[in-house]
């Protein structure tokens, strides 16, 4: 199968999401995210696990807030 066929076949799909705002490195982020969620869900302040996810994952500090910001939009507000 080749790139041009799986997009084809899943346009409806990637046309709803991009009208979301998703962008194609929001997949890459997902495993960071969820580390995030369940540091602040065990009481960790965010500055710590700001920090922390930055060294793990080898990405800025500045990065890892723009993507927890991002990954938080709500979807449903079409503000994206």
């Amino acid at each position: 199968m080749t790139l041009f066929e799986i997009l084809n076949f899943n346009r409806e799909l990637l046309k709803r999401l991009i009208s979301l705002g998703f962008k194609t490195d929001d997949c890459r982020y997902l495993e960071l995210y969820r580390d995030y969620v369940q540091m602040r869900r065990g009481g960790d302040k965010v500055t710590y696990i700001v920090s922390v996810l930055s060294e793990r994952y080898s990405v800025s500090e500045r990065k890892i807030y723009s993507i927890i910001k991002h990954l938080e939009t709500d979807c449903t507000s079409g503000a994206v």
